[in-house]
């Protein structure tokens, strides 16, 4: 299959994923659609809100614009190279999270071997069921397993403690094992209440369960938080959650317990902390004095940050809409999968 079928593909991919969103293409948008409604069964956190946020974001990058744009960018993929195994072993903090290695391993001519997360079982079938109806030759290339075998290459994503495991069973493969990472917002204390608002998406979509929400804000010294959390008021409703409000009451009750100091905005708890992971349903904060100071602050947990957003950074609202050419960790995936076998 060349390039250009591939690219193809899966710009057809995105537009049957558009079009089974809003209802127009019948027969995939009643599977999709029984899909979205019922992932919560099986997982908690995968509402039907979120499981349709991750799809339309998928969708809304699949598109032949965007795809020539990101492979023009590797010319040696014009080039009949060969082709390697590549297993990937998914995460499943947030919906569909694994799509972009499998974007990645497919578009590069390589076939792919998946294991998906216990948490995500059925969408990433599901995508490759449609893929193999937009061309058949997909089905020699890609392949779910519950063991990884025989392949050349390895893409794994997991926690702090999973990738111990995975770089002593897979350290003498050439792979890239990706860690915890978290993302950061930056506060300046001129922000707009749209520019609050959109903030507000990148700390509670997903529930806050994906590397690319912010989990830690800085904000200047001497904020005042009220407006923040009156501008993050139209996310009170996550309390309505089970799962989140358990979450909201386990850190109240430490807090309390610890007679800690916090602000608890009644959907959300924001705590002064070092740290850049807080739980589900606490933001963390820090006071800085200066951005440059800031800056340096932040040098030292680079290797630990998705992402900043705020002014001179990722715009606040966009966390969650990664272009194709994005990389988790920073590590660029397609240059990994195109380097040839020694």
């Amino acid at each position: 299959m060349e390039l250009k079928d591939r690219i193809e593909a899966f710009s057809q991919l995105g537009e049957i994923l558009r079009d089974s969103l809003a209802g127009i293409d019948s027969t995939c948008s009643q599977v999709l659609n029984n899909l979205i409604e019922n992932q919560h069964l099986k997982n908690p956190w995968f509402t039907p809100v979120n499981v349709r946020k991750a799809i339309h974001a998928i969708s809304g990058v699949l598109t032949k614009e965007n795809l020539n744009k990101w492979c023009s960018m590797y010319p040696q993929l014009e080039e009949a190279g060969e082709n390697s195994r590549i297993g990937v072993i998914m995460a499943g903090n947030i919906p569909l999270v694994g799509f972009h290695d499998l974007l990645s391993v497919l578009i590069s001519g390589n076939s792919l071997i998946a294991k998906t997360s216990s948490k995500d079982p059925d969408l990433m079938p599901f995508i490759a069921s449609v893929l193999f109806n937009i061309n058949p030759e997909f089905r020699a290339n890609l392949h779910f397993s519950d063991k990884l075998t025989g392949f050349d290459k390895i893409i794994a994503t997991g926690s702090d403690n999973s990738s111990r495991y995975f770089e002593y069973y897979f350290g003498k493969y050439p792979c890239i094992i990706r860690k915890n990472r978290n993302s950061v917002g930056i506060i300046s204390g001129n922000e707009t209440d749209e520019d609050l608002k959109a903030l507000g998406d990148d700390v509670f979509s997903y529930f806050g369960l994906g590397c690319r929400n912010i989990s830690k804000l800085y904000v200047p010294v001497g904020y005042d938080f009220n407006h923040l959390v009156e501008s993050w008021s139209g996310y009170s409703n996550l309390v309505r959650h089970h799962k989140y409000a358990n979450n909201l009451d386990f850190s109240k009750a430490v807090y309390l317990v610890n007679r800690d100091k916090f602000t608890d905005a009644g959907f959300v708890l924001l705590k002064e902390s070092p740290a850049l992971l807080s739980p589900v349903a606490v933001v963390y904060f820090e006071f800085y004095a200066s951005l440059p100071g800031l800056e340096k602050v932040l040098e030292p947990d680079k290797e630990k940050i998705q992402l900043i957003c705020g002014k001179n950074h990722t715009p606040f609202g966009k966390a969650q809409s990664p272009s194709l050419w994005d990389y988790s960790d920073g590590t660029d995936t397609m240059a990994f999968l195109l380097k040839k076998k020694s």
